[in-house]
């Protein structure tokens, strides 16, 4: 399996993004955008290899998160389709199918919003995109949340990649801050996405199914897919899966499916 890694500046952010497998004529690349708080190794290791094996995949580190580094803007999803845009300039790459997991699915969307033409079908996974997703009590806690509350798993990767002190600590201050001042977006944003697009959520997960179904019918013609499981097992997340990858070999034929379908 053939592999680059390398870095696209955007304004002096230096995004790092890693190139899975060979290209296919007339087929476009798989980008893959984490979660807060993740790498491409803890959201990502053991569900990338096997879509690398139907596509070529390019996964990216948002701004803070494992090899690309923080700056001193705020971290948003805006901010990193704008970097996300600056790898595909660099690998001269005109549109992508796009999976976004969790606060990466802001940035998908935004992606998707911003840059129509570069997003040919888009996965928002385990995401939500209006603030009455989630109870206040959801944000009462993220306002409280310390750096205590993080995954180990998140504390190890970034730990290991970013030895140097205060490293982790702005990365939980960027992941936190950007969820306390996300304001999602309106329907009529929301109905001007042109990307085929499939939701997917796990029937415990960070919003109810319920909320998902409402998320599918605010973008045209969007799929919907729910799937039993938590927050990103069903793409081997390592934090959520815990080695368990049975959720995530269940789920890939789905993604597999609506990627590869023609549009119409």
């Amino acid at each position: 399996m053939t592999f680059t890694h390398g870095f696209a500046d955007n304004n002096g952010l230096r995004m790092y993004y890693e190139v899975h497998g060979q290209a296919v004529p007339g087929q476009a690349p798989l980008l893959l955008i984490p979660g807060g708080g993740s790498t491409i190794g803890t959201n990502f290791a053991e569900v990338l290899p096997l879509l690398a094996g139907h596509r070529q995949v390019i996964a990216v580190e948002e701004e803070g998160h494992g090899r690309t580094q923080p700056t001193s803007r705020p971290l948003t999803a805006e901010n990193s389709a704008g970097d996300i845009l600056a790898v595909l300039d660099r690998l001269n790459v005109e549109a992508v199918d796009v999976l976004g997991f969790s606060a990466g699915g802001h940035t998908a969307v935004a992606l998707a919003l911003g840059r129509p033409a570069a997003v040919r079908r888009l996965i928002v996974a385990s995401t939500f995109v209006s603030r009455d997703a989630v109870p206040d009590e959801f944000w009462d806690g993220m306002a409280r949340a310390t750096l205590d509350d993080m995954p180990d798993t998140y504390k190890d990767a970034d730990r290991l990649l970013n030895p140097e002190p205060g490293h982790l600590e702005r990365l939980f201050e960027l992941d936190r801050q950007r969820i306390l001042d996300f304001t999602g977006w309106s329907v009529e944003e929301l109905g001007t996405i042109t990307a085929p697009t499939l939701i997917v959520s796990a029937d415990r997960d960070v919003v109810s199914a319920e909320y998902a179904a409402r998320m599918a019918g605010m973008i045209p013609g969007a799929r919907l897919l729910i799937v039993p499981g938590g927050h990103g097992d069903y793409l081997g997340e390592q934090a959520a899966s815990g080695g368990d990858f049975r959720t995530m070999h269940a789920t890939l034929p789905f993604l597999l499916r609506f990627l590869s379908e023609q549009a119409g």
